[in-house]
């Protein structure tokens, strides 16, 4: 994986603009610490950070093809799924190919099919081409935002990047927030609105979508999209076409020239993938599998089972390490150095985000980093086979907002009166029906069929995107390429239209996808109930997020007291662990997690130097 960011003007001659293209470049260093590559055309400047991965010396970039006195210059940051199957139909139209880099059989298929080429490809990606005599710059990112693309217009030029971090490095960039930007962080947050950047005048480009830059003007299109579909085979051709399209992403995402290793928490999903990576290399000759956990110092003595946390992980990674033979290391982390790493995350992402599930994440890629440059790990399945316990709820079908976001009134009451004029319900509603309204839909379908397409669409467009982020962000920040076999378009495509008797099989939360994996996976494994992971229950951390807490209520110069209800803080400080009656932001985010979200906020508002305008 690697980091791209750049920037184009319609006019304006840059090469005088050498050093802030080389500071954009550089902050992107984690993302892509092994090699550094700069062009710089008279309209176009383009910077790359490398993380090598395949191909150390074919895949170079900037990278530049040349085709009817055009040159075609990209910079890529992903991973091609189906390389090979590209560079075939290529090479039958008359392409010659100087490396085996997925990076170059990108550039030609762009050459040959310019957007259509976005038909052709399987994989995570983000990528820009620049057409230099054409004056054209396009940019683009995979079906489902595994990963990041944003940007910023300001006047005749467009600055983009991986990540927000490479954008404020432009002098045209300003680190300002306004009342939509405050709206994302405390209405929505960790969530952000599809396209949102948070800061004044930046944007994402979102999932699936594409964005030409010319003469012209600018055009961001939507190239892949949810269809709904009459489902017609069987259960047990469902099966076993949910099986065989795993297997297929899980083998096709084992590609690499370095070592690789697979997350394992002890769920279904990690398991799944492990279990499939385990089998093919050993068909293959590849070794043992390396497999890693995470856990947290005294869980074992604090853990107490809830409905949203009906077990612990660590005793179930072990059996699902023992069944398919791997090289197993459970990470055991700090508490305090969960709370501290919480800083860390907010740089990671330019933004707060989920409290210590960042933090979290962050320190255990930075251990798994020594080991692995490649991991694979199970995100995403819940969000498109029904893992979450809000597709049962009962309430569901008269839940008109967010389901994994209940929580207006908490939310509310953290803001100061100064910001409690913050259109904090309307601008829920606003996203949620903006959202509603393009749910693809079947004549003639159920109430519930109807009602459970939408709840599927809102977690693929919302929750999923909010889990793929952090992986992102916390993964490459440690030069860790993390890969999620379950985001492959065509498995979302598919169960996206599987009806919802077969997904919830026998009553339970991924039914379907059990029973796919028959055979795959130990009986205790296959039949555990979900839980999430991974949290600590040690009362150290709650402690620890009291005081640092504390530490910034106390401080005169903490810029999020000018934002906040201290009083209403306080009494969170003071009972964190029944303070909230509704988990701020998916099962995790309780009182310690608002807390520290809110330590987030303060040191992205303090590191950035946002300005509240």
């Amino acid at each position: 994986m690697c980091g791209i960011t750049g920037f184009v003007s319609r006019e304006e001659a840059l090469y005088k603009y050498r050093s802030v293209l080389e500071n954009m470049t550089d902050s992107l260093n984690k993302r892509g610490p092994d090699d550094r590559g700069l062009v710089i055309y008279k309209n176009a400047a383009l910077g790359h950070r490398r993380l090598v991965v395949v191909d150390p010396k074919g895949g170079r970039q900037p990278m530049t093809k040349k085709k009817d006195k055009i040159a075609y210059t990209i910079i890529y940051n992903g991973e091609l799924y189906n390389t090979e199957d590209v560079r075939a139909i290529l090479l039958k139209k008359g392409y010659t190919f100087n490396s085996y880099s997925d990076t170059e059989v990108l550039l030609t298929a762009y050459i040959e099919w310019k957007e259509d080429c976005l038909k052709y490809i399987n994989g995570i990606f983000a990528f820009a081409v620049w057409e230099e005599g054409n004056h054209t710059l396009f940019l683009a990112r995979d079906p489902l935002g595994v990963k990041p693309l944003f940007y910023s217009v300001s006047g005749d030029s467009i600055i983009f990047g991986s990540e927000i971090k490479a954008l404020l490095k432009h002098p045209k960039v300003k680190s300002e927030i306004g009342e939509e930007g405050l709206l994302e962080i405390f209405a929505l947050g960790p969530a952000r609105s599809p396209g949102a950047g948070i800061f004044d005048g930046i944007k994402e480009i979102p999932p699936a979508n594409y964005l030409i830059f010319n003469r012209d003007g600018i055009k961001l299109k939507e190239y892949w999209k949810l269809t709904a579909k009459q489902h017609q085979e069987s259960f047990e051709e469902t099966t076993e076409n949910v099986r065989s399209l795993l297997i297929d992403a899980v083998e096709r995402q084992l590609i690499g020239d370095v070592n690789l290793c697979t997350f394992l928490s002890g769920g279904l999903d990690s398991s799944a993938i492990s279990s499939i990576a385990s089998s093919y290399f050993k068909r293959n000759n590849k070794g043992i599998l390396n497999t890693f956990s995470i856990d947290y110092e005294g869980n074992d003595k604090y853990f107490k089972k809830t409905n949203f946390e009906p077990s612990s992980d660590s005793k179930f990674a072990v059996i699902m390490a023992d069944f398919i033979k791997s090289s197993h290391e459970n990470v055991m982390e700090n508490n305090i150095r969960l709370m501290e790493a919480l800083k860390d995350s907010v740089i990671a992402n330019d933004l707060p985000g989920m409290a210590d599930v960042d933090s979290s994440l962050y320190l255990f890629c930075r251990e798994v980093k020594k080991k692995a440059t490649i991991a694979l790990s199970g995100e995403c399945a819940d969000e498109i086979f029904g893992g979450y316990p809000w597709f049962r709820s009962k309430n569901i079908e008269n839940l008109y907002t967010f389901p994994w976001a209940n929580s207006n009134d908490v939310r509310k009451s953290i803001l100061n009166d100064s910001l409690k004029k913050l259109p904090v319900d309307e601008y829920i509603k606003e996203k949620y029906e903006d959202t509603i309204k393009k749910v693809p839909k079947l004549q003639g379908e159920s109430l519930e069929e109807s009602r459970m397409r939408e709840m599927f669409y809102l977690n693929i467009k919302w929750f999923m995107i909010t889990l793929l982020n952090r992986k992102d962000r916390m993964s490459m920040r440690n030069s860790l390429e993390v890969r999620v076999p379950f985001a492959d378009y065509r498995i979302v495509e598919y169960a996206f239209n599987i009806p919802n008797k077969m997904k919830f099989y026998k009553g339970r939360e991924k039914g379907l996808l059990r029973e796919a994996l028959k055979g795959l996976l130990p009986e205790e494994i296959l039949m555990r109930k979900k839980s999430p992971y991974p949290k600590t229950h040690n009362p150290e951390y709650t402690r620890a997020v009291q005081d640092e807490m504390m530490i910034i209520l106390n401080n005169n110069n903490s810029p999020i007291n000018d934002l906040i209800d201290k009083d209403q803080v306080l009494r969170i400080i003071g009972d964190p662990e029944h303070a909230l009656s509704q988990p701020w932001y998916g099962q995790l985010m309780t009182g310690p997690q608002v807390l520290a979200y809110l330590i987030q906020i303060n040191t992205w508002l303090s590191n950035y130097k946002v300005k509240i305008k």
